[in-house]
């Protein structure tokens, strides 16, 4: 982890690419979803197997994350909403790097089911985070499709009844893979519409 100190000399050294970004127009937001778009180039090439081109392509948008930080501040466009996108966009990214990952490690014959409890998963974990971040901006982010006593009951009833001989656990798979992100994306689009611009 780097310290204070780390980054501010890499936010000074970024200093002059963001007034050059600010001079030509380019918003922080612009900045925060490119680097997103590399996030997640990054992980299909990690997942498909090109691994030192998905690491680099990961580490540019690496960049791209301290860029956007820096380029609100110079230009003044700091905003809670900047905020929320900035740290979502990054546990996404993350995400789906350690997804590509898991593909690219699974078991061929299984590689989907995987990557799809993976994905059940980390949505499960970033449903509450939006919530936190939410209420850490004084609003209300509860709400959406599977809240965790609905999440709870369909992964309890796919895996008790595929152990019961019915085959109920590849549905409950694609169930809470879909659904968590749908719950995570209702989150964070109420949040956003509760924040001020």
């Amino acid at each position: 982890m780097l310290d204070m100190r780390a980054r501010k000399n890499v936010s000074r050294a970024v200093d002059p690419v963001a007034r050059f970004l600010a001079r030509i127009k380019v918003t922080p937001t612009m900045v925060t979803l490119s680097g997103f778009a590399l996030s997640l180039t990054g992980s299909v090439l990690i997942g498909t197997g090109f691994l030192a081109a998905g690491a680099v392509i990961l580490a540019v948008g690496a960049l791209f994350d301290i860029l956007d930080g820096v380029l609100a501040r110079v230009t003044g466009q700091e905003s809670t909403r900047g905020a929320l996108l900035d740290s979502f966009t990054d546990r996404v990214g993350e995400v789906a790097a350690w997804t590509g990952l898991a593909f690219y490690l699974g078991n061929r014959a299984e590689a989907t089911l995987v990557t799809l409890s993976i994905v059940a998963v980390c949505g499960s974990l970033l449903i509450p985070y939006v919530r936190a971040k939410a209420e850490a901006f004084g609003v209300e982010g509860k709400g959406g499709l599977l809240g965790r006593a609905e999440r709870l009951l369909v992964f309890g009833l796919g895996v008790g009844l595929e152990g019961l001989g019915l085959p109920t656990l590849v549905g409950a798979i694609w169930i809470l893979a879909v659904g968590t992100w749908v719950t995570v994306l209702q989150r964070f689009v109420k949040t956003w519409r509760r924040l001020p611009a």
